[in-house]
Order: structure tokens, then C-alpha cells, then sequence
């Protein structure tokens, strides 16, 4: 029995089908591990490795920092952003799930490929334990040059920072030792105002007020950012205000006599 031309028609769409599934296969293992080596670069402050795989003609568009036209600038920023920093180390971590590969052909040639997604950035610093800083989307676009795949247009957007939720408890203390923290302390951005609430303290600069809730006798914290607040006594009488952002000191603030 001869084949009819729609079992043919039917075969030659298996073969097509089935065809154009491996090579989009390929493609996005391809894009894919470039990708993760270009990260591994990033991570570890590898300029030449990073170099690898971004075009001299690199283009990078970021919501925040500008834009970045070639390699040599490029370069420059991140030596000095990246790398430049004392006791401060940046990690880049995709946002599992998130990342999507889709293919850029010309008449059914691949040529490119777009690589998408979310990621999240993490802060290590003065020897601290690493935190979680922010989180931002990006879209990549990768063309095939020479047999070799080079990142050539970059996008960075929509930077946030990382959504905070504590861990730090909040212990009952009487009205009495909350009042002895009442007062006004000399901040490099402005009065601080510090007054008692019920089991808490309100701390007001510049128009905004804060809930600090406390963790111990003298260290309150915020729920809003890992920020705390240890006022520091001596004799019994407040001195100062020392406030802490992710475990590191960014104020010492007296209070005004």
C-alpha cells in the first residue's frame, strides 16, 4: 500500500517538529551554561573571564548606574564598582524559576538568542555574614559571533531592594526604663527625636517616625530593614545613640544635652 500524502504530510511534520525541538534544545543548554560561566566571572571578580563572553561593542543599559557603550568602558566600571571596594564582596543569584531563553533567527537561521529573568543581589561586607541587598530584572541579548556566543546588549532594571522580614524577637519592658531613652540625639542627617510608645519607642527625623521595638534593655530594632538601635548608658544616664545597619555601625548620635 503506498503512503497517502497525509501520512507523508503527517511524517514530514514529526521530522520538522521533532527537529526544530533539539535544536531549541541545544540552544538554550548553550545560552544557558555561557550564561552561568559569565556569573561564576561576576561572583568571583574574574575581569578576563567575564571578558570571555561579552562583545566590544557591548551595550548595557542599567536604571540606576546609566549606560555603558564597549568593552573598555565597561571594564572600567566594574573594576572600580565591582572590584574597587575594600572588605565588600557582591554575589549574583538568579531567581529560581524565573529565567526564560528565547531564540532570535533571521529566514530560520538562529543568530541570537534573548536570555530573561529576575535575580537577586548579596552583600558580604567588613566580615559579616552576607546579606541579602536587593533584587532586579534583566534581559540579555546574546548573538553568535565567529562560532563564539557574545553577550551585546545588556539590560539591568527595575533594582528594589530585598524584601526584609526579622528574625529578632521583641521583649516587654515597663514604661519606666522605655522613658529613660526619651530625648532628643545629634544625627549627621538631622535631631533624632526618641519617645516611649506602649512596649516600643517612636524615632522621628526628619518628618518620618519609626517603630523600634525592643530586643534587650538598651538594643531595639526595626521591623521595616535590619537596622538596630543600642543606646549606650553610663552611671545610668544615656550618652548616645549607636545605630547598625546590617550588623555594621553607620551612626553614633549623642544625645543633646
Amino acid at each position: 500500500m503506498k503512503p497517502s500524502l497525509l501520512n507523508m504530510a503527517g511524517l514530514l511534520l514529526l521530522f520538522f517538529s521533532g527537529s526544530t525541538f533539539s535544536q531549541s534544545t541545544d540552544l538554550q543548554k548553550t545560552i544557558h551554561e555561557n550564561d552561568s560561566l559569565f556569573w561564576v566571572a561576576y561572583n568571583h571578580c574574574d575581569i578576563d573571564g567575564m571578558h570571555r563572553f561579552v562583545a566590544e561593542d557591548v551595550e548595557f543599559y542599567h536604571d540606576k548606574g546609566g549606560f555603558q557603550n564597549g568593552w573598555p568602558t565597561f571594564e572600567q566600571t566594574t573594576k572600580r564598582n565591582l572590584c574597587g571596594r575594600v572588605n565588600w564582596k557582591i554575589r549574583r543569584e538568579a531567581v529560581s524559576g524565573s529565567v526564560k531563553i528565547y531564540p532570535m533567527e533571521n529566514n530560520g537561521q538562529v543568530y541570537g538568542a534573548i536570555i530573561s529573568g529576575e535575580h537577586k543581589f548579596l552583600i558580604t561586607e567588613n566580615n559579616q555574614p552576607e546579606y541579602w541587598s536587593g533584587v532586579a530584572k534583566f534581559t540579555h541579548l546574546w548573538t553568535l559571533e565567529n562560532g563564539s556566543w557574545k553577550m551585546k546588549r545588556i539590560l539591568s532594571f527595575d533594582h528594589q531592594p530585598a524584601p526584609y522580614q526579622t528574625t529578632r524577637k521583641s521583649i516587654l519592658l515597663p514604661n519606666k526604663t522605655l522613658k529613660q531613652f526619651q530625648g532628643r540625639y545629634d544625627s549627621k542627617q538631622g535631631v533624632i527625636t526618641v519617645a516611649p510608645n506602649d512596649n516600643s519607642l517612636s524615632l522621628t527625623l526628619g518628618g518620618k517616625t519609626t517603630i523600634l521595638y525592643p530586643e534587650s534593655e538598651t538594643i531595639f530594632f526595626s521591623k521595616e530593614r535590619d537596622l538596630t538601635f543600642e543606646f549606650v548608658k553610663t552611671d545610668g544616664k544615656i550618652l548616645k545613640l549607636i545605630v547598625r545597619e546590617n550588623g555594621n555601625i553607620v551612626e553614633q548620635d549623642p544625645i543633646l544635652k
